[in-house]
């Protein structure tokens, strides 16, 4: 009973093995980062949200030199102003200093709410061209985003061709 159990388990590899040579399964690979830096759908929304964010960047990046020179300025008068005026300035630091760390929070999450809505966009286009491609060329499957692949496998560029033409 237990020779009959070792045969089987070791011909169930092997009956394994020959049937998915004789199947011949195909496989791709896609570099999702590659289309997030490539596709020219992907780069078309990074500088539509550099365009709808600049201003703002710029905004605060007038803030950030204001409070700059506000603190020199205390720093180097201090002990020449007088205490009213110290404490007036200090006041008016920490008042513009809260709000800069307010605009500043509130841009962080509304850009990364729209990289978000536009990084989905790009990756909705991209899983149409890779359905595409996976059933014009008979993939059985198709893999994103793993630790290693082969680049033979690697069907990343075609995909990024698929977009570019607007598929």
């Amino acid at each position: 009973m237990k020779i009959k159990s070792l045969v089987l388990a070791s011909l169930i590899p092997a009956l394994f093995a020959g049937s998915v040579a004789a199947a011949e399964v195909k496989i791709g690979y896609v570099n999702t980062q590659r289309i997030f830096r490539d596709a020219p759908a992907a780069q078309k929304a990074a500088k539509k949200l550099e365009s709808e964010f600049s201003k703002r960047d710029q905004e605060l990046q007038r803030m950030a030199k204001q409070l700059q020179g506000l603190q020199e300025n205390l720093e180097k008068n201090a002990v020449t102003m007088s205490e009213s005026e110290r404490r007036a300035k200090e006041k008016e630091f920490g008042e513009l200093s809260r709000e800069f760390q307010r605009r500043q929070r509130e841009f962080r999450e509304d850009l990364n709410l729209r990289q978000n809505e536009e990084n989905a966009a790009v990756i909705e286009k991209a899983n149409k061209a890779i359905k595409q491609i996976a059933e014009a060329e008979k993939y059985d499957l198709i893999l994103q985003d793993v630790v290693w692949v082969s680049p033979r496998l690697d069907i990343t560029e075609r995909v990024i061709k698929a977009l570019a033409d607007g598929k």
